[in-house]
């Protein structure tokens, strides 16, 4: 009896081992897979004048949720997105509200204000936007551009955040707030 016991037991733990087996790669590749996250990733590119700019970012979406203020505290630098930090990248030397940046990739940060914003532009590229603390990965020392900018109402409703580009220059968009930004 205690002979068949085992051999039970054995056919059960080499059941589960195989079960693990398969399922695991199955779910490590759905980790990979971007699109199937809550915050999907998104890319808005244009030119302005003879730049090309790219802007990849994750999009979440408000769900229900009050953004501004709240799940995006004011006067705290922000990822300007979700998941990794969102990257700005520009093919040519360019000005953002009259300040020179070089061609070349940057992360995007933000500092969400109720009247004003900084958008910073910073060298380092590739990190998780938050840390483990929940501060966002910027690192000050690492800034080539910071400029202040004004919200505005947006004239939709906007349930996913959304970059665009344009003649004028690229805006943010999400919930009740549009942040225009100027490039040149």
């Amino acid at each position: 009896m205690k002979l068949q016991t085992m051999k039970i037991s054995t056919i059960r733990y080499c059941l589960v081992m195989a079960i693990t087996a398969f399922l695991l790669p199955t779910a490590l590749f759905a980790q990979k897979d971007k699109s199937k996250r809550a915050s999907p990733p998104a890319t808005a590119t244009g030119k302005i004048g003879e730049a090309t700019i790219t802007i990849d970012y994750s999009s979440p979406s408000v769900k229900g949720r009050k953004i501004w203020g709240e799940l995006v505290p004011y006067n705290k630098v922000w990822r300007a997105g979700a998941n990794e930090a969102t990257v700005f990248t520009t093919d040519k030397d360019i000005k953002v509200e009259g300040k020179s940046l070089p061609a070349g990739k940057y992360s995007l940060y933000a500092i969400p204000g109720e009247k004003e914003w900084t958008i910073i532009l910073n060298s380092q590229t590739g990190q998780w936007g938050v840390k483990m603390d929940g501060e966002t990965t910027e690192d000050p020392a690492k800034d080539v551009v910071r400029v202040n900018v004004k919200p505005e109402k947006a004239k939709n409703f906007a349930e996913q955040l959304s970059y665009s580009v344009n003649a004028n220059g690229f805006a943010l968009t999400w919930e009740n707030v549009e942040v225009p930004v100027s490039v040149k």
